[in-house]
C-alpha cells in the first residue's frame, strides 16, 4: 500500500479509502467483517462511513457494524483513521422532526455523541460534513467543532459534496475566528466521466490545503466493464449503470473505454482507479467492496502505473471540461 499526508495535516492515509457504504444494505455484518480485515490486512487505513448508512429504519446500523468489529479488538481502532459525516436527519419514526439534521450546533453536537455509541469509540478521526447547510452559518458550525476538539471527541474536519465558494467560504470564516484549522478534506463525485469537480472544487481544495476524496470512482460501474460484463452474460446491465447506457453517445464512449484497454491488457475498473490516483490534489478514492474479491481487484490498482501515452488517449475519450473560467468563458 502506498500513503500520503491528507491534505495540509500531518495525518498519514492509504491511497485507497475503504467505503462502508454498502455494509449492512448489502453485506451482512460478519463479511463486513471479513472486507474490513482484508482491507487492514492489506495497508487500508482511512475507513469512510457515515450516520446515516444503512438507511430508511436501519440509519446507522453500518457504523454500529464497524463499532462491532472494532470491539473484536487486535488493535482495530488504533490502527484505523476513521471518517464519518453528519447532516442526514437521523430521527426515529417522523423524519421531518426539527434539529436532527442537518448542521446546527445542536445537531452536530448530538450526530457526534450518537456515532461514538454506535462506533463504540471515544473520538473521530475525520468529522465530514455530508452536505452543504445553506441555513447555519459557519460561525456556529465553528464553534461547536471548537468545543468537539477540545473535548477530544473529533480531531479533524471535512467537507463532502462542497461547491469550490463553500470550501473558501468555511476556510476564509475559520481563519478569522481562529482556534481550528477549518477543513482538511473535500470528498466530492469525481472520476474519468464526471470531471466537473476539476473546474473549481479541485482546485479550490488545493488553494486551502484539503485533500481531495472522490467518491463513485467507477461512476455507478460504468467504468467497471459494464459492456464486457453484459457480453459474457448476455444481458444488459441494470441500475445506474442502465440508465446511461441507454444513451447511445455514452454507450460508444464506454465502448471506445473498454477497447482502448483491452488493446492495452487492462482492466477498466482498476484502471479507472488508478487514473484517480494520478490526478493533483487527490489523496485517494474511496472503494466500496460488497466482497473481498471486489476488494482484491481494487488494490491491484494502486500497483497500477498508466503511461503518458495511455493518460492521454483517456482524455480523449474522456476529456473533462477544463479550469475555470475558460470552461465556460475565454
Amino acid at each position: 500500500m502506498e500513503y500520503t499526508q491528507l491534505g495540509r495535516t500531518g495525518l498519514t492515509v492509504s491511497r485507497l479509502v475503504l467505503g462502508t457504504m454498502n455494509f449492512g444494505p448489502q453485506t451482512d455484518e460478519s463479511d463486513s467483517h471479513t472486507i474490513m480485515d482484508a482491507a487492514l490486512g492489506a495497508g487500508i487505513n482511512l475507513f469512510d462511513t457515515a450516520n446515516v448508512y444503512g438507511w430508511g429504519e436501519n440509519k446507522g446500523h453500518t457504523e454500529t457494524i464497524i463499532g462491532n468489529w472494532f470491539a473484536k479488538g487486535g488493535d482495530r481502532r488504533d490502527k484505523v483513521v476513521l471518517a464519518t459525516k453528519v447532516y442526514a436527519n437521523m430521527a426515529a419514526g417522523d423524519p421531518a422532526w426539527p434539529n436532527h439534521d442537518k448542521l446546527s450546533a445542536l445537531n452536530i453536537r448530538r450526530a457526534v455523541d450518537a456515532s461514538l455509541k454506535r462506533l463504540q469509540t471515544d473520538h473521530i478521526d475525520l468529522y465530514q460534513f455530508h452536505h452543504v447547510d445553506r441555513s447555519t452559518p459557519f460561525e456556529e458550525i465553528w464553534q461547536a467543532v471548537d468545543t468537539l476538539v477540545q473535548q477530544g471527541k473529533i480531531l479533524y474536519v471535512g467537507s463532502s459534496n462542497f461547491p469550490g465558494y463553500k470550501i473558501a467560504q468555511a476556510n476564509e470564516i475559520a481563519g478569522r475566528r481562529g482556534g481550528t484549522i477549518g477543513l482538511v478534506s473535500e470528498q466530492c463525485l469525481y472520476n474519468l466521466a464526471e470531471r466537473r469537480a476539476e473546474m473549481e472544487v479541485v482546485p479550490a481544495a488545493q488553494e486551502y490545503g484539503l485533500g481531495v476524496i472522490p467518491w463513485s470512482p467507477l461512476h455507478g460501474g460504468l467504468l467497471g466493464g459494464v459492456l464486457k460484463k453484459e457480453a459474457k452474460v448476455g444481458r444488459r446491465s441494470s441500475g445506474r449503470a442502465a440508465d446511461a447506457l441507454a444513451d447511445p453517445a455514452v454507450r460508444a464512449q464506454i465502448q471506445a473505454y473498454e477497447d482502448l484497454l483491452d488493446k492495452h491488457g487492462l482492466e477498466p475498473g482498476e484502471t479507472a482507479l488508478a487514473w484517480l490516483l494520478t490526478r493533483p490534489g487527490v489523496t485517494g478514492p474511496i472503494v466500496g467492496p460488497r466482497t473481498a474479491g471486489q476488494l482484491e481487484s481494487a488494490l491491484r490498482a494502486v500497483e497500477l502505473k498508466l503511461g503518458e501515452e495511455l493518460l492521454a488517449s483517456l482524455d480523449e475519450i474522456f476529456p473533462g471540461p477544463g479550469p475555470s473560467p475558460e470552461a465556460f468563458a475565454w
